[in-house]
């Protein structure tokens, strides 16, 4: 078993920028897949990054592309996601997960099966 542990959210104008952290422990860190989900009210949960046992091979959903960035330390057993202008559409809470699915398909929402307890995101227009 993983524990996942969020933390670096807050709240933020529309525009800014907000760093979320998550650390692993309990397995070898390099022995699954990381990523990040988010769940606003009334709404399902929604895959928004994800990044390989490696590093090499990233996810993004279409509505962050280019403005978050998704990356992991190997040494120091962490995966990071990096917000930048923020919109209010990004409000929700946020979660760290694993996924031990096979390479290849690992970044695939159906294997991620570890999961933290959530970061609050809430973006002010």
């Amino acid at each position: 078993q993983v524990q996942l542990v969020e933390s670096g959210g807050g709240a933020v104008q529309a525009g800014g920028s907000l760093r979320l952290s998550c650390a692993a422990s309990g397995r070898t860190f390099s022995s699954y897949a990381m990523g990040w989900f988010r769940q606003a009210p009334g709404k399902e949960r929604e895959r928004v990054a994800a990044v390989s046992r490696n590093g090499g091979s990233t996810y993004y959903a279409d509505s962050v592309k280019g403005r978050f960035t998704i990356s992991r330390d190997l040494a120091k057993n962490t995966v990071t996601l990096q917000m930048n202008s923020l919109k209010p559409e990004d409000t929700a809470v946020y979660y760290c997960a694993a996924s031990w699915g096979p390479y290849g398909s690992s970044l695939d929402r159906a294997y991620f099966s570890s999961w933290g307890q959530g970061t609050q995101v809430t973006v002010s227009s």
